[in-house]
């Protein structure tokens, strides 16, 4: 596998990289994280299409922003600058966490480059997007953060079985600066107004049992996207992705399988 750069607005280095063969299937990769976040479930997608995985400004093996900051709107004219210098007019898109948030910027603003939509485990942000509980974030904060965040994305039964690696617990390479900025930019977010002029068949998947994003984020999405189709996965948390993935790939798969690009 081989890392490859596109040039962002403000001159920032974007790495991805490109793996199978089929219609283009952009993934996005959840808030502090690089795109080995898809590792353990990316074959289940590589069999059936050509898998762009992009490492998000400050993360992995791209650059810090040259002075265009850090904004989820932002980072999805980085996946058009990475899907420019692969020569990809259209793509399919599935984002998870604050990957999906990226990804309701794509298809708000970017209509033309998007194919289907996937948003997992994520929220439409705003004033009516449901937050984490303040005291989990405050766990988080805690000595112990590490912790509860595995908590959060598995269930004990899954960890007990399964001693990593882990890939969605945030890049241990990242700045401070850049930490900060995508806690901020995932923060920010607030696509609520806008979600209604989507018209990318969309597919919106989520765990029942995600305390880090909380289900009502789901039917939310599913309610303000004209036509999109929701995914409840029973008992997931919110690396529903992984630990049920059987389930959640199979889902995704014959989703996008339904709405072709052509």
């Amino acid at each position: 596998m081989t890392t490859d750069t596109a040039r962002a607005e403000d001159g920032a280095a974007i790495a991805f990289d490109v793996v199978g063969d089929g219609e283009p299937l952009v993934l996005l990769a959840g808030q502090a994280n690089a795109r080995r976040w898809w590792d353990p479930v990316r074959a289940d997608f590589s069999g059936s299409f050509r898998t762009i995985a992009v490492d998000t400004v400050g993360t992995g093996q791209s650059g810090e922003p040259g002075g265009g900051g850090y904004s989820t709107r932002r980072f999805a004219r980085d996946v058009v600058a990475v899907l420019d210098a692969l020569g990809v007019e259209r793509a399919h898109v599935y984002g998870t966490s604050m990957g999906g948030k990226v990804a309701q910027w794509l298809a708000v603003d970017h209509a033309e480059r998007l194919g289907a939509l996937v948003l997992g485990c994520t929220s439409p942000g705003g004033a009516g997007g449901l937050v984490a509980e303040p005291e989990v974030l405050r766990s988080l904060r805690g000595p112990k953060g590490g912790v509860v965040l595995l908590d959060l994305m598995f269930t004990r039964a899954f960890v007990d079985r399964h001693r990593g690696p882990w890939h969605v617990l945030g890049d241990t390479w990242m700045s401070n600066a850049a930490r900060v900025g995508h806690r901020r930019a995932s923060e920010a977010h607030d696509a609520w107004d806008w979600l209604g002029g989507v018209a990318a068949p969309t597919l919106v998947l989520h765990g029942t049992e995600d305390r880090f994003s909380p289900v009502g984020n789901a039917r939310f999405l599913a309610d303000l996207v004209p036509g999109a189709e929701l995914v409840l996965i029973e008992g997931a948390r919110h690396a529903y992705f992984e630990e049920f993935r059987e389930r959640a790939s199979a889902e995704v798969v014959d989703f996008l399988r339904r709405h072709p690009l052509t």
